[in-house]
């Protein structure tokens, strides 16, 4: 097959790429292989382990449901490979520097495997570097995180529909996560950690749902070597024995390029988008769980493909102007 030289826009200096993807997982990826079979000079930067490495697998993933984050990561790169202008760095993209005379930016990067920091130029930047759980202070959560501490019901109910489970959290968010859970189990019981914050109104329709209200303090959560939940102890009252516990969990952006860019942060924390991920700022672009959108690997994807469409449009123009 012949290889399509794509035209260079001539009236301005030339960058060493096209778009740089900061970020490898499923939003960065997706992006990759768009802007790869669109023949643009791609790199993606990625550094750490992705956000759901601790989850034994990645489910409502059309055709990979059940496939474990690392591998399916591994897949994605594999596919890459078939295209030659997508290359990758394990690296940390520190700054993302404006550059007036290209009308793209500089990025300065920290190799992984340490060295001396990397430069390249871009035309265009595309974030997809996901959030980091800020879990409850309590002992046990972080080692169950992902097995016995699960954060998504559309993303892991069906392994433990049926079982004894348990929501950690108060007012608004514990009384509505509550029952969405109860759609996989009829065994749940919400956990407060403390005064639950519900109007007798709420507590009535937990009441008719079956559903019960522990409000004493969480002292610790105990489980098994191999992650599964078994009780939460609390620091008065009958421990509860449990399968599984959902929590919605603090957040924060894994990075800070974007605030440091000056795209527009919501009260939420995320990144401010438009419906085709551009943020505030020209030529920097955003996807996956950096966005507002919803938390799932598919939908994070699909962002990717998104935004990395409407990037690659505004490349175009740019090569045919002049």
């Amino acid at each position: 097959m012949p290889r399509v030289r794509p035209p260079r826009r001539l009236h301005l200096p030339p960058t060493d790429f096209d778009a740089v993807i900061v970020g490898g997982g499923s939003a960065g990826l997706s992006a990759a292989l768009t802007l790869g079979r669109c023949c643009r000079r791609v790199l993606v930067c990625s550094s750490g382990p992705p956000r759901n490495a601790a989850s034994p697998g990645v489910h409502s993933f059309f055709t990979r449901d059940g496939t474990k984050p690392s591998e399916l990561l591994r897949l994605g790169r594999e596919e890459l490979a078939a295209y030659p202008t997508v290359s990758f760095r394990d690296a940390l993209v520190t700054a993302i520097t404006p550059e007036p005379t290209t009308q793209g930016f500089t990025l300065t990067m920290a190799p992984e495997r340490g060295g001396p920091d990397l430069t390249c130029t871009t035309r265009k930047v595309l974030l997809a570097t996901g959030v980091s759980d800020d879990l409850p202070p309590i002992s046990g959560m972080r080692e169950l995180w992902g097995t016995g501490v699960l954060h998504c019901p559309y993303c892991h109910g069906w392994e433990v529909q049926g079982q004894r489970l348990a929501v950690y959290g108060r007012g608004k968010t514990g009384w509505g996560l509550v029952q969405l859970v109860s759609r996989w189990s009829r065994d749940v019981i919400l956990c407060t950690d403390g005064p639950a914050g519900i109007t007798e109104h709420g507590r009535q329709r937990l009441r008719r749902l079956g559903i019960s209200v522990r409000e004493e303090k969480v002292l610790r959560l105990e489980g098994t070597a191999k992650g599964q939940l078994k009780q939460i102890v609390f620091e008065s009252g009958e421990p509860l024995t449990r399968d599984a516990v959902f929590l919605h969990s603090e957040q924060r952006q894994r990075s800070t390029l974007a605030q440091e860019s000056g795209c527009r942060i919501l009260k939420s924390g995320a990144v401010w988008t438009d419906k085709k991920g551009q943020t505030t700022q020209k030529g920097i672009y955003a996807a996956g769980d950096t966005t507002p959108a919803p938390q799932q690997a598919i939908i994070a994807a699909a962002e990717g493909s998104l935004a990395a469409i409407a990037l690659n449009e505004a490349l175009t123009r740019e090569d045919c102007r002049g």
